[in-house]
């Protein structure tokens, strides 16, 4: 009977999973298309009718640029970018935009005529041929568009190349630093035997407790005052990869002492016989059988860092890392969310190539960790 229940409640649990990963790939899918969407486009219509025309109004004024013979001009009130767009309807009034539709010609107040096709073109007769500056409105249909410019927008003018940069030089070496030093502290505490092993160990948990927000400005005031006695400028790269790796060793170090736990007890003491260094056993016994739970610490280290923007605004500033650049374009253009969202998909790309790259890993480390 149990398993008769266990069995219909599968299709449920299916469900309830997808609607979960439903929910959080929707709003990445969203950002991923309003990235390559142009800005007149994201600003009448949202990301899902991407793949349907989009109706837009326009005004422009008929200038002196625009082809003249006499008391006739001719030009086209589209853009270059937008020549498959088609005019259904326009006016040459505020009040009554959409007066005639496309192909029909209007009375103007002051006199003339004007006619609007279908294809943007128009023909103005005047009554005097140095008149210029007749308001055209119009609401044209806009064919499904996707476009790079958003892309080369943002990493050529917009200095995420730069803090780009940044960010790798800080997640990086925040990254290998608190690895290396957690290597060895986990496994002095799994396999080595030595007064306060289990108070140390009870102490790296309770670490794990500790807010970073509360630790920050001690940390900071601590290094500002061992900087200047040593003569070391306190905004550097130096101080973030400590302060990364000092609030980063705890987690390490719990996640690498339970997964060099699971090594079986047999291949230690049958390498300790044959004369083994501690050293030797642990680069060539317990650091290959423990690479799952390494390479799932790394990740989550280095997604932590790479997204990190309060410690860098601490310890970094003036310099930019990625995630501070995106917040001031955030402030500077609030409205182009076009470039926002091309800006946000340059800073996830390293992310998501690490951790895909990495996810059989992470996903054996991390059931490692937790069944120890």
């Amino acid at each position: 009977m149990a398993g008769i229940t266990g069995r219909r409640s599968r299709p449920i649990l299916h469900l309830l999973l997808a609607a979960m990963v439903l929910l959080w790939t929707l709003p990445t899918l969203g950002l991923f298309v309003t990235s390559f969407r142009a800005g007149d486009a994201v600003r009448v219509s949202g990301w899902w009718t991407a793949l349907a025309p989009a109706t837009q109004s326009g005004m422009v004024r008929i200038a002196g640029d625009d082809t003249a013979s006499g008391a006739v001009r001719s030009g086209s009130v589209l853009r270059p970018d937008q020549s498959g767009a088609r005019i259904t309807a326009f006016g040459v009034s505020s009040r009554d935009p959409d007066a005639f539709a496309a192909g029909q010609t209007a009375e103007l107040p002051l006199g003339g005529q004007l006619t609007l096709h279908a294809d943007g073109r128009y023909r103005l007769v005047t009554p005097d041929p140095a008149a210029s500056g007749q308001r055209v409105f119009f609401a044209a249909t806009m064919p499904p568009a996707f476009t790079f410019q958003n892309y080369f927008h943002v990493l050529s003018s917009e200095g995420l190349v730069g803090s780009l940069v940044n960010s790798a030089l800080v997640a990086v070496p925040s990254t290998l630093l608190p690895l290396t030093l957690a290597t060895f502290a986990a496994y002095a505490l799994a396999w080595m035997r030595f007064p306060g092993r289990a108070l140390l160990a009870v102490a790296t948990v309770a670490l794990m407790a500790v807010p970073l927000q509360m630790a920050l400005i001690p940390v900071l005031r601590f290094y500002n005052f061992a900087g200047q006695a040593l003569g070391l400028d306190t905004k550097s790269f130096l101080g973030i990869w400590l302060a990364h790796t000092g609030f980063g060793l705890p987690l390490a170090i719990h996640l690498l002492r339970a997964g060099m736990s699971a090594v079986p007890r047999e291949i230690i003491e049958a390498a300790r016989l044959d004369g083994a260094s501690e050293l030797r056993i642990l680069i060539g016994i317990v650091l290959p059988l423990s690479l799952p739970v390494l390479a799932a610490f790394a990740v989550f280290q280095f997604l932590w860092t790479w997204n990190d923007i309060m410690v860098a605004l601490v310890f970094l500033a003036p310099q930019e890392v990625l995630t501070a650049r995106l917040v001031n374009l955030m402030g500077s253009r609030g409205g182009e969310w076009e470039v926002l969202a091309a800006s946000t998909f340059v800073s996830l790309a390293v992310p998501l190539v690490v951790f895909f790259l990495f996810q059989r890993h992470v996903v054996r480390g991390a059931v490692a960790g937790i069944s120890t």
